[in-house]
């Protein structure tokens, strides 16, 4: 028996049962990941794969360097093809089990120079006797295609193969088993075409479909009662899932209770939805719940810092999943690096975070002379730059590319002094070079570090909104990156301390929480303004949304925003048509008529024409036909768009 998974969590636990089940050493069983199946099947037949006995696998910085060095040998710019896109390129191929000579590129665009990376880097990989995650699986299935004998050994030696999450399978792995099975071997596969959601990752929906015609007679055994959700729920998901094509088809049901209604919460923006969360948390954990059992699932990791402070401010211990907690991740911490450089340029750990980011030719032997001066004579490392150029103690490039980053920082000091906080970061992500840099990033990564920048500048316009800097000792831009680093060290939970759970809908498969909170339910967030042009992704975001919804067990809260600010500006939303797939029956529509939202957002700077266009102002006394008399506290938009907030007296 060939037993495979996905993760090497998921074969250890296999293992460990099976071996306890029928007293067999764990290690004479044949239960794996893909890879670590492979793996063994190469170390096998080291001689056949054309490897040396102790091969080395690369992970995917060592990868990532060698594939740098096939740049250089190439003498390509490393700024024009950045080695990330190399390798999410090669890696790509080799997954679709596409060698070099396999690819016809056009005769023009940039195909034809990743090819030549390809071949070069898989040239370097021959030399040392090395081999990356990818060429595992690639390469064990070469071996059996090419040896007859081999292939032979190991379809007699397997008469049954068992493989877990098939709907996760790529083009190389479905290869793999579909050769490795031939026409007498027992296949036996698990898998939900609805929860297909890694297409980005390879992931090929299109092999759960394929399997019955590639491995006929199939006998299609369907598990349809679930021991997870109210009957709401599941009723609620089902519907929204036969809006795919395609499908293999299931009605999920339960044997358990109806359960309470799907709630629905529409909310002015993103912040009175994150405190909505936040207020709906705490009556959950008040009425006995512990944090474990919440969770808060969103579309990008952009929208977790929102929530997050609303959290802080409730008092409420979470925890990321699957990420860093906002002002952690990387990204964020180069921009703030720049920052921190603009308002103390001696500070030495952010010289040091930024001087090469994104890269321009300031190399480790440079910052070695600038370390040693400064250690020497108790400077600062910006100190150590400045006397290195101007007393020219360097090579004239290394000079050169030292020089332009210290005429760079002194620039953005001067062009944003006296700019608000907001647009002073818009400027850096811009003007440093972080905007482009990731902008080059392949796939989904790039946008989600873009989405994150760009959050940024959100969480800076808020702060200079709620700060009072006459009331304070700080600066606006000190105090805000004092903010910072103690929310970056603030409130995570320990591993042992109940916290909710803070992650994206991927990160949620496979789990399971009483109460779930789904954010960002509007077109262009979820599903992605990407996605809504394409058919296939948009079916994937259904898949998506599909898997969230089935992750909670008693209560399931949906919340979208009205207005969304993203990429800097305001964004005006539509509910998501998931929204509209889900029966009627099934949802609780509420809106709250008076929240604390005015306490934690202070109005807005008003454009005093903007104001008068609609004839309405600040603190003016207003009237409704069903809330009655308020008072008018902030306002936001323009033209049609304009949105005024206004507080009712109670009732």
């Amino acid at each position: 028996i060939l037993a495979v998974t996905f993760t090497n969590k998921a074969a250890g636990e296999m293992k460990a049962r099976l071996s306890a089940m029928l007293h067999t050493p764990a290690m004479g069983l044949w239960v794996g990941t893909f890879h670590g199946l492979c793996h063994r099947l190469l170390r096998r037949h080291y001689e056949t794969a054309g490897l040396p006995e102790q091969f080395h696998i690369l992970d995917s910085d060592d990868q990532a360097r060698l594939i740098k060095k096939s740049i250089a040998a190439l003498n390509l710019n490393i700024e024009q093809w950045p080695v990330k896109n190399a390798q999410y390129y090669i890696n790509q191929k080799k997954d679709e089990g596409l060698r070099p000579h396999h690819i016809q590129p056009l005769s023009y665009g940039p195909e034809k120079t990743l090819r030549a990376i390809y071949e070069t880097y898989e040239q370097a990989c021959q030399i040392a006797g090395v081999i990356d995650f990818a060429e595992i699986l690639l390469r064990t299935h070469e071996i059996l295609r090419d040896n007859p004998d081999i292939l032979d050994h190991y379809r007699r030696r397997f008469q049954v193969i068992l493989v877990d999450e098939f709907q996760d399978t790529n083009t190389i792995q479905y290869a793999w088993i579909q050769l490795l099975a031939g026409n007498s071997t027992s296949v036996t596969v698990v898998g939900d075409d609805d929860q297909s959601i890694y297409g980005w990752r390879g992931a090929r929906v299109e092999n759960i479909h394929r399997f019955t015609e590639d491995f006929s007679p199939v006998t299609i055994i369907r598990l349809e009662q679930n021991y997870r959700s109210t009957e709401t729920i599941l009723q609620a998901a089902n519907a929204l899932i036969a809006n795919n094509s395609e499908r293999m088809g299931k009605e999920l049901w339960t044997a358990g209770n109806e359960g309470e209604k799907i709630v629905l919460y529409s909310a002015f923006n993103e912040l009175e939805e994150a405190l909505f969360v936040a207020q709906r948390i705490t009556q959950i954990l008040q009425q006995g719940a512990s944090a474990d059992e919440v969770a808060v699932l969103y579309r990008s990791n952009a929208q977790s810092r929102v929530l997050e402070e609303a959290l802080l401010r409730q008092g409420i211990s979470y925890r990321i999943h699957g990420g860093l907690r906002y002002f952690e991740r990387a990204e964020i911490k180069d921009a703030m690096a720049y920052l921190r450089l603009l308002a103390n340029v001696d500070d030495d750990t952010a010289f040091e975070r930024v001087v090469n980011f994104p890269t321009r030719g300031i190399g480790e032997k440079t910052l070695d002379c600038l370390r040693q001066m400064a250690q020497a004579e108790q400077i600062s490392l910006w100190q150590a730059a400045e006397r290195h150029v101007a007393e020219q103690l360097l090579p004239a490039r290394a000079a050169n590319a030292l020089h332009v980053f210290l005429r760079l920082i002194t620039e953005l000091q001067e062009s944003l002094a006296g700019e608000d906080l907001d647009g002073m970061i818009a400027e850096i992500i811009l003007k440093t070079g972080l905007q482009a840099h990731f902008a080059k990033m392949k796939g989904d990564r790039g946008e989600s570090k873009l989405d994150n920048l760009q959050e940024l500048v959100n969480a800076a316009r808020q702060f200079r909104y709620e700060y009072n800097e006459s009331e304070e000792e700080l600066p606006v831009m000190n105090a805000f990156l004092a903010h910072a680093s103690l929310e970056a060290g603030e409130m995570q939970a320990d591993s042992h301390e109940p916290s909710v759970n803070l992650m994206t809908l991927h990160a949620a498969k496979g789990l399971e929480f009483p109460f779930v909170f789904m954010v960002g339910m509007e077109e262009g967030v979820f599903p992605g303004k990407q996605s809504i042009e394409e058919p296939g992704r948009l079916e994937e975001e259904r898949r998506l949304c599909y898997v969230g919804m089935t992750r909670a067990m008693q209560k399931l809260i949906l919340t979208y925003a009205e207005i969304r600010r993203q990429y800097g500006r305001e964004e005006y939303h539509r509910p998501s048509r998931f929204l509209r797939e889900i029966p009627e029956h099934c949802l609780e529509s509420i809106r709250v008529q008076q929240t604390a939202y005015s306490k934690i957002v202070p109005a807005v700077k008003i454009n005093e024409k903007s104001m008068a266009d609609t004839g309405f102002y600040l603190g003016q006394s207003v009237a409704h036909p069903k809330f009655g008399a308020g008072t008018i506290i902030s306002m936001e938009g323009s033209g049609a768009h304009t949105r005024v907030q206004v507080k009712f007296g109670l009732h």
